[in-house]
């Protein structure tokens, strides 16, 4: 899924799972439209979602497989659907697409709590993952269908993520990914002695001792800040953690106040506010946009859909940005899996559908036309896709950039209170940039918060 189409709108509205609990069903802001691939008038929206309303008359011959699907995002998944429909006449695509995704989680779980409505293939955004395995019941075992076939041809981490503890249960296939990387100016690295080049500027950030280093370079030599974001260089670090964040996938228990990483990647957040080369608290705020505007600070560790906000946001820019790699390893912010839930009536057929629509060639179009990152490791070193060249980034072979930190991801649970949890620590940090706040007592107080969440979290 791309997310940076839809983000760049409005950064305000960048979905985090807490803030998707907290709306309504009814909650239906963004634009939703549903289309029927079988040269049919697009549907409305209530008939699509099966909102209690009587089905649509439909003229001619009726389709053996009719299947709805709802897609979230800036993706080309209508016009793959529309492909396959003319291979298998048989089938008919009902494509329900979301720029929202709170109002298309929402409609899911409206749908699921009526028992009506809900599609036949489901879009999952990858943050929603751990919450919705929790909830498989719901959904087909894609391992009954046939997964276990293709599962070599993805990232083991990918593939991993949308797993059951003990793999028995596979809730979707990997869609796209958003691997994590440094996109840098150009010219601010070179005012203050660093490489300009990818390769060089890599090498010069590959450790976060020479990452700190090169941010105080910056601030001194151009008066910059170097990472612009707070809550992405904390996630940076916290995503390097080993096999798990706060939470332990065995039995849920909340450790992160004791999960060395996570100390280290506060701790190592607060000094970058305190040393002045971390710039801004929240890739949400109106603040952040508008320092990116004015050039501001000369990186960002973020998501590979974070270049589609970049050549929105910036675009006079074209030329100036790169693409590095992170140092001491990738996390991955994004992506998106698809599932079919269990009310769907034509497992077999939705399974084929998702099967070809996420396939090597596929994903590779996917990625052509909209940016969304492949989840298929082979494809990185495909010479048609390692050749495709971005004029935004200086003619850099982004693809082959993206690739090289998919293959760096090593697989991490979050858990389904991540979101809520994580914003605890990051809300700390934005304390510490925007009031001056004592590092240790705001990690104090993050730190009873996510117990007092987590203990609420055990009794529900």
């Amino acid at each position: 899924m791309n997310k940076a189409k839809y983000l760049t709108l409005t950064l305000a509205s960048i979905i985090l799972t807490g803030s998707l609990a907290a709306g309504g069903a009814d909650n239906t802001s963004g634009t939703i439209a549903a289309n029927e691939y079988t040269g049919e008038a697009a549907t409305d929206i209530a008939a699509a979602a099966g909102a209690g309303t009587e089905k649509q008359p439909q003229t001619g011959p009726q389709p053996k497989v009719e299947l709805t699907f709802w897609t979230l995002g800036g993706t080309n998944y209508e016009d793959l659907a529309g492909a396959y429909t003319k291979e298998h006449p048989d089938v008919t695509i009902k494509v329900l697409k979301a720029d929202d995704g709170n109002a298309l989680h929402q409609k899911l779980s409206a749908a699921f709590a009526a028992g009506t409505g809900v599609p036949d293939i489901y879009q999952l955004e990858a943050g929603l993952v751990d919450q919705y395995l929790a909830e498989q019941d719901q959904f087909y075992n894609l391992n009954e269908l046939g997964a276990g076939d293709i599962e070599a041809d993805y990232l083991k981490w990918t593939w991993r993520q949308a797993s059951s503890a003990d793999g028995s249960f596979q809730l979707g296939l990997p869609a796209d990914i958003g691997p994590t990387v440094v996109f840098y100016r150009k010219d601010l690295a070179e005012a203050a002695g660093l490489p300009g080049d990818p390769e060089g500027f890599s090498a010069a950030i590959d450790t976060w001792t020479k990452f700190a280093a090169a941010a105080k370079a910056v601030k001194e030599k151009t008066g910059k800040s170097f990472s612009g974001l707070a809550d992405l260089t904390y996630n940076a670090l916290r995503d390097q953690s080993v096999d798990e964040i706060y939470y332990s996938r065995a039995d849920g228990s909340f450790f992160g106040d004791t999960n060395p990483y996570v100390q280290r990647a506060y701790d190592y957040t607060a000094k970058g506010i305190q040393e002045g080369w971390i710039s801004y608290a929240d890739i949400r705020s109106p603040e952040w946009e508008q320092g990116l505007r004015s050039g501001e600070f000369a990186a960002v560790a973020g998501p590979a859909w974070l270049a589609g906000t970049l050549k929105q946001s910036v675009p006079a820019s074209v030329g100036e940005w790169r693409i590095a790699q992170l140092a001491e390893g990738a996390g991955n912010w994004g992506g998106s899996y698809m599932t079919l839930p269990k009310a769907g009536k034509h497992p077999e057929a939705a399974y084929a559908f998702i099967a070809w629509l996420v396939n090597k060639e596929n994903q590779q179009e996917s990625f052509a036309a909209q940016g969304l990152i492949p989840s298929i490791p082979s494809l990185y070193s495909d010479p048609a896709f390692a050749a495709l060249r971005d004029d935004f980034f200086g003619g850099q072979q982004t693809g082959a950039e993206f690739g090289k930190a998919a293959s760096r991801v090593k697989p991490v649970y979050y858990g389904p209170l991540h979101e809520e949890t994580d914003a605890l620590f990051k809300h700390a940090l934005g304390n510490v940039l925007v009031k001056g706040a004592n590092p240790a007592q705001e990690w104090r107080s993050a730190v009873k918060q996510a117990r007092k969440l987590a203990a609420a979290g055990e009794n529900r």
